[in-house]
């Protein structure tokens, strides 16, 4: 059990972060790893085609005062608010750093978003403009088209999932990250790893997939195999935004997806297949929308 003296610092913590998180009796709480940020909106039914559930849908809750503050962690496990104690740790890090020439251009750092205890870890390269507008990843068309990559498998960045970044800040004009930018961000993402606890690590595209395995390989040769990260099996798979400019991507990349979901029901002992009505659906909807 927590003491009320640790609640209480928790809470202070909290209110220092100046965060917003959301709760629900039947799941973790869910953590958006930045400041000021604004609550991601779960998938409609037409966007997911995943069949609907029986749980309550997320909704955003702002800090409140510190006597109010311990309610958000009345049916979290402890595990789970150590981890997003330590997380918003690193958020607030990540909010003053200057360690390299991306911090001039930056309107938001974008730390990651996703639960405390995820199942899946899904890394990009860097954030776009919206993202660096919002302070969060994944948000334009490449995280939309994300999002139901994910629900074809039965995952989703508000129940079993995080998602983060090589580099935490917006590279000028959506270049990509330079070695010693990634460099300079790498302890970040290697201590978000080491709270998070992945089983699995789902790396999108040639940027993270080239960074994380130290290797200078193409994403066609590297996507669809499995290697490791920090002991953790790592897969890496087409960018959603490769997805969106060549759609004969969406193809092998739903083979990839299943790769993975095979790979995670093996670790996990859970299953991941959608329901059998809407599978087909789901899966045609992602690989042949936009």
């Amino acid at each position: 059990m927590i003491s009320e003296k640790d609640l209480g610092n928790i809470s202070s913590l909290v209110s220092l972060a100046d965060a917003y998180i959301t709760c629900r009796p039947e799941m973790p709480c869910i953590v958006s790893t930045m400041f000021n940020c604004e609550n991601q909106a779960i998938p409609t039914m037409e966007e997911s085609s995943i069949e609907p559930t029986t749980e309550t849908p997320v909704t955003a809750a702002a800090t409140t005062p510190e006597s109010e503050n311990t309610s958000f962690f009345s049916n979290i496990s402890e595990q789970n608010q150590n981890n997003y104690s330590a997380l918003q740790n690193i958020a607030r890090k990540i909010a003053i750093c200057d360690r390299c020439r991306l911090c001039g251009g930056r309107t938001n750092t974008v730390p990651g978003i996703g639960v405390p205890e995820p199942l899946v870890l899904v890394i990009g390269e860097g954030p776009g403009a919206d993202e660096d507008a919002k302070g969060e990843p994944f948000v334009g068309k490449a995280g939309q088209l994300l999002d139901k990559m994910l629900a074809a498998i039965n995952l989703s960045r508000h129940t079993n999932c995080f998602i983060a970044n090589i580099v935490k800040c917006r590279p000028p004009n959506n270049r990509d990250p330079m070695p010693d930018e990634a460099d300079a961000c790498r302890s970040f993402l290697d201590a978000q790893i080491g709270i998070l606890k992945p089983k699995l690590i789902l790396a999108v595209g040639r940027i993270a997939a080239q960074n994380l395995l130290n290797t200078t390989t193409g994403i066609n040769k590297l996507r669809g195999q499995f290697f490791e990260y920090r002991g953790i099996p790592l897969l890496p798979t087409y960018h959603p935004s490769a997805l969106l400019r060549n759609e004969d991507l969406k193809r092998p990349a739903w083979e990839d997806l299943k790769k993975f979901r095979t790979r995670l029901e093996e670790i996990t002992g859970l299953s991941f297949s959608a329901p059998q009505q809407t599978q087909s659906s789901a899966n045609t909807q992602y690989r042949n929308e936009n």
